[in-house]
């Protein structure tokens, strides 16, 4: 499939949410995890292509290893135009730079790599200090992992508070939370999360999480928003459900006549999270952010996507789990309390 010669979307037509103190954010992005399969030049030059076809939100982090290559693009934009108030960067802080100070020290490193002079929203990638090297087979397990500290993820977050306080970051924010280490943050921060990275799909809603966000004011960004296809072999099972298969979900996109994928962020734009698809094929992402403003989804058919929840979590994050630890639900607090 090629895309249209003149296949770009005016920025200026793509929905916006609004972030604690009023600052704008687009209602698509574009991830650049690319899931040990892509390389970083392959996601480089799909920021590049992504810029110019419209996109203005890019999800980068240290850890991913090709913020350096995406810094080249970033600053080729700029040079031709672009303003740096019209992108939205976000990075995050990995697991084994939760320290005193390295926190810092990663923000400055992603900066430099970026070529920014300041990240728009810096997320703590994983509530755990627990590290796992790149590629780790499902087996990995590091005898060092450790359960939820709230006093070391509070000491992780006040060096963040820092990074707004010096101007390096506007906006700080979670990843790959629960309720139960939400309501301990709120309640001991002094400068609440302005989003919440997580993940959401139809055969994931995570309605609870989803409206404490809501709730709180924190901004929902929804990480596998078409099921992750690409996404590791270490995070796939034989009881993974597959989105875009789904029946209803196959249904709506035949009555639209588009692909399923296309109706998976319909509907989480519709919904109110911002979908942050990964893909290096030109075609794909001009559709995806073609699709949030043009021929949306009734009312009805939202409706019948919300039953299309299986609560299927695809990244279940067992590569981290602790010596005692049941299984990777511990990781999620599945009945409300944090394991200790």
């Amino acid at each position: 499939m090629t895309a249209r010669i003149n296949d770009a979307v005016d920025p200026g037509l793509v929905p916006q949410r609004t972030l604690k103190g009023g600052d704008k954010i687009p209602c698509i992005g574009m991830g650049t995890f690319g899931s040990d399969r892509f390389s970083g030049e392959d996601i480089a030059a799909a920021v590049k292509g992504a810029i110019e076809v419209g996109y203005r939100l890019f999800d980068c982090a240290s850890v991913y290893g090709n913020e350096h290559l995406i810094g080249e693009v970033l600053e080729e934009a700029m040079k031709k135009g672009i303003k740096r108030e019209e992108l939205i960067i976000t990075s995050k802080v990995w697991n084994d730079m939760h320290g005193k100070g390295d926190v810092l020290r990663s923000c400055a490193q992603s900066l430099k790599d970026l070529r920014l002079d300041y990240i728009d929203i810096y997320f703590v990638h994983w509530p755990f200090r627990n590290f796992h090297p790149k590629g780790a087979p499902p087996d990995y397990h590091n005898k060092d992992a450790k359960p939820y500290n709230h006093e070391e993820y509070m000491e992780t977050w006040y060096q963040m508070e820092r990074l707004v306080q010096a101007g390096y970051v506007r906006h700080i924010g979670t990843s790959n939370m629960t309720i139960p280490k939400l309501k301990l943050l709120l309640r001991d921060a002094r400068i609440m999360p302005s989003a919440n990275e997580m993940e959401l799909h139809p055969c994931f809603q995570q309605p609870e999480l989803f409206n404490f966000c809501v709730e709180h004011g924190i901004q929902p960004i929804g990480f596998c928003p078409i099921g992750s296809p690409t996404r590791p072999d270490r995070d796939k099972t034989p009881d993974d459900y597959v989105d875009i298969e789904d029946p209803v979900v196959v249904k709506i996109a035949k009555a639209h006549n588009v692909h399923p994928a296309v109706i998976c962020l319909k509907w989480a734009v519709q919904r109110g999270q911002i979908p942050i698809p990964f893909s290096i094929y030109r075609h794909e992402y001009v559709s995806n952010i073609r699709c949030t403003i043009e021929d949306p989804l009734t009312d009805e058919e939202m409706k019948e996507l919300e039953g299309v929840d299986k609560n299927c979590r695809l990244i279940k994050g067992q590569v981290f789990l602790w010596d005692g630890a049941k299984g990777w639900e511990d990781l999620w607090d599945v009945d409300g309390v944090i394991p200790g």
